[in-house]
């Protein structure tokens, strides 16, 4: 029979008293004023323009920057009722899933490349690790680079680099408090708090919290988690800040394992509440993170600007899950025929118990930065130069990896548990980069720009040392005002490490480096009713693959290694727009990808599409401002993506999926208070289909679209 595990609903209490008190607290304080305000019509006269610190070149608006890159602030998140970084696929046609499963790490593609989440992400500007749940209260906003990344990251994938910007005390006094229900009882409750004091100002204090009881859509999925995090600056005179933060977070919950093929076939969609890791010996999946940074930053002279930042992160984690993985079956000719990369044809598998209990990440890095303007006759000079040092230290414990018995996929299968542990699998891993950077943007005319960036890195990982140097270079023109073309050349470095599973000889050992590139060409504009950009790319970045008998039975010898084995190129054309006139709003995006893996030994592989990898993907959403009630706005979101390949060779795929969304706000200030409601339903037209089929460990993952989901919050702030 099926296991429910049994969290208590305290943290469910806890959540909606976190952020009822603050606001019934305002509320009272402001009973006595029995009038209704209502929100004025807000007119803007202008607005600062969006920046994205994750592209590099400072204060520079991203409709000047000779890129393409994405950002989702707090309010966008809110509307959206997202809560982890995986929901950010619905906001850009160039984001997509990957392995995005409840209860586990957060895993989505930027133009088709999984995004490493080692070192493709970023707070703040400083390297930190995403293997762990990342809350999402305390973020001003999120920061999406889509392209190359290694003159800003040295080694990095070339999809993406994803930047989470912390929030940092305000100008002004903030008492603000959410709470957020979501179908079928996922509570969540946070409160936001700014305050300065001291002469003039000078300190400023911001304090965010969260608790949330999570019960998903999937059964037998329950947990909680739990943030708290301090900001704080101290403004010493005119040109020097001084700003430290630090976060706290835990996350526990059961994670969902996916379903796969069915022999040859792509089964039916089966019933999405389905959660395949309902053992009685179930246990949750534990993140535990601390983070911590002090940046200084020092005005100096004539403009320029020396910047210091240290950051710290430690993580620890207790990976446990009952997994599905291949099938060994009966065959009346044989005897046995062991399916290594799906299910069963009867829809039975084999089932392990996964358990990699007290994993340790700790990530420290120290950025030194020197930026200004100046000028070399007629061309104008915006200089950034500067060296960051890491240190990753990882260390993970002996591996429970036993087969235990035979699942199903209706979660009805129950087998007993073997928590004996491999005895050697224990491993760590220790890298220390030393990077050296700089970055000009030449302005050759009033109209024409030079970009121009370097970034030099020293790596020494396991003993094992090597350099490498990163380029960047890209010629932009403003052909009219608000609207440039560029174009781009860069080069990256990728990274790779053999997974920690005993099938791989080379299990937790570093793979040698290699190169990606990028050729880019765009045009962009803006105005003062709309936003667009069109960019076409062709990226190349070397494949990491198995190679051997991979696809062996559990008891067969590890001759199965991580290594290079190819080159997977992108070439693509995306095109995103913003229009809002009047009461409407309509923001639009679609992303056209030729993806096909290149330079492989094996015939059958080479010139293939990669797995999981839509080749047509768009976004829509629309927005609606009515006029008669004062505060109200609806929206209109849909997501497309076509067809995805299912296995290496091509040769199964499952079908384009499209779902829609609707959601309502409505604002309105009562007694001193601003309150805003929000409600949503997430796939309004109960659609059923596989939204993505992700390759992993040599393995193929079915992950089916959640069901219709309802939401609602309600935010009070002053």
């Amino acid at each position: 029979m099926a296991h429910t595990n049994h969290i208590t609903r305290s943290p469910r209490l806890k959540a909606l008293a976190l952020a009822l008190t603050p606001a019934l607290l305002a509320y009272a304080h402001n009973a006595d004023a029995q009038a209704v305000d209502t929100l004025a019509p807000v007119i803007v006269t202008g607005k600062s323009p969006p920046t994205a610190s994750v592209a590099g070149w400072g204060d520079v608006p991203l409709a000047r920057a000779p890129l393409q890159a994405t950002v989702v602030d707090q309010a966008q998140l809110r509307d959206a009722g997202a809560t982890r970084l995986a929901d950010l696929v619905r906001f850009d046609a160039s984001v997509s899933e990957a392995y995005d499963t409840e209860g586990y790490v957060d895993y989505f593609a930027v133009r088709g490349f999984v995004i490493d989440n080692r070192f493709n992400f970023r707070r703040d500007g400083l390297p930190i690790n995403a293997e762990t749940s990342i809350p999402l209260e305390n973020k001003a906003r999120v920061d999406i680079l889509k392209g190359a990344s290694g003159m800003q990251a040295g080694t990095s994938a070339p999809g993406g680099l994803v930047d989470v910007i912390v929030k940092r005390p305000l100008d002004h006094a903030l008492s603000s408090a959410f709470v957020q229900y979501r179908e079928r009882g996922s509570v969540l409750g946070s409160v936001d708090l700014s305050r300065r004091f001291g002469l003039n100002d000078a300190f400023g204090l911001r304090l965010n919290a969260a608790a949330e009881h999570i019960d998903p859509i999937q059964r037998s999925a329950s947990g909680n988690r739990n943030l708290l995090a301090l900001a704080g600056d101290w403004r010493i005179g005119s040109s020097t800040l001084v700003e430290a933060e630090v976060e706290q977070s835990h996350r526990s919950q059961p994670s969902v394992p996916a379903f796969s093929l069915l022999g040859n076939r792509v089964p039916e969609v089966p019933n999405p509440r389905i959660n395949l890791n309902n053992q009685p010996w179930t246990q949750p999946v534990v993140f535990d993170a601390t983070t911590a940074s002090l940046r200084l930053t020092q005005e100096l002279a004539a403009g320029w600007s020396v910047v210091a930042h240290g950051g710290t992160q430690r993580l620890r984690t207790d990976d446990r899950i009952a997994f599905p993985f291949g099938c060994t079956t009966a065959d009346g000719s044989s005897g046995v025929t062991y399916y290594a990369d799906r299910y069963c044809p009867d829809g039975t598998f084999d089932l392990y118990d996964f358990r990699s209990e007290g994993e340790q990440r700790r990530t420290s890095a120290l950025d030194l930065s020197l930026r200004g303007k100046f000028a070399t006759g007629a061309v104008g000079h915006a200089l950034t130069t500067g060296v960051q040092r890491s240190v990753i230290r990882n260390r993970f414990p002996d591996q429970v990896n036993n087969l235990v018995g035979t699942g199903n996929v209706e979660g009805t299968a129950v087998t007993e548990p073997d928590a004996t542990a491999t005895p050697g699998s224990a491993s760590e891993f220790a890298q220390r980069a030393t990077e050296l950077y700089a970055r000009d943007a030449l302005a050759l005319t009033a109209s024409t720009t030079l970009w121009l960036g370097v970034r030099h890195t020293r790596l020494d990982r396991q003993g094992a040392g090597q350099s490498f140097t990163s380029p960047f270079a890209a010629l932009s023109h403003a052909f009219a005002p608000g609207q440039i073309v560029y174009a781009s050349w860069g080069r990256g470095v990728e990274s790779e490490v053999a997974p920690r599973l005993p099938r791989y000889a080379n299990a937790g050992q570093a793979v040698p480096s290699a190169q990606s590139r990028q050729v880019e060409i765009g045009v962009k504009g803006t105005s003062e009713h709309t936003e667009w950009g069109v960019a076409a790319f062709d990226i190349a970045r070397p494949r990491f693959d198995d190679i051997g008998t991979c696809a062996s039975a559990p008891d067969a010898p590890a001759d199965c290694t991580r290594g290079l084995v190819g080159t997977e190129r992108h070439r693509g054309l995306e095109a995103s727009g913003a229009w809002r006139s009047g009461a409407w709003s309509v923001q639009a995006g679609a992303q056209w990808l030729h993806a096909r893996n290149e330079g492989l030994q094996d015939p059958v592989l080479d010139g293939k599409r990669p797995t999981n990898v839509p080749a047509l993907s768009g976004r829509l959403l629309a927005g609606y401002t009515v006029a008669t009630v004062t505060g109200l706005a609806v929206q209109a979101g849909a997501t497309y993506d076509s067809a995805r390949s299912v296995l290496p060779d091509d040769s199964v795929r499952i079908p384009s999926v499209t779902r829609f969304d609707l959601g309502g706000r409505l604002e309105r200030r009562i007694g001193g208070v601003a309150w805003t409601w929000r409600a949503g339903i997430d796939n309004v037209l109960d659609r059923r289909a596989w939204r993505e089929a992700p390759y992993q460990y040599s393995h193929a993952y079915l992950f089916p679209l959640a069901p219709r989901t309802f939401r609602v919050s309600i935010q009070a702030e002053l």
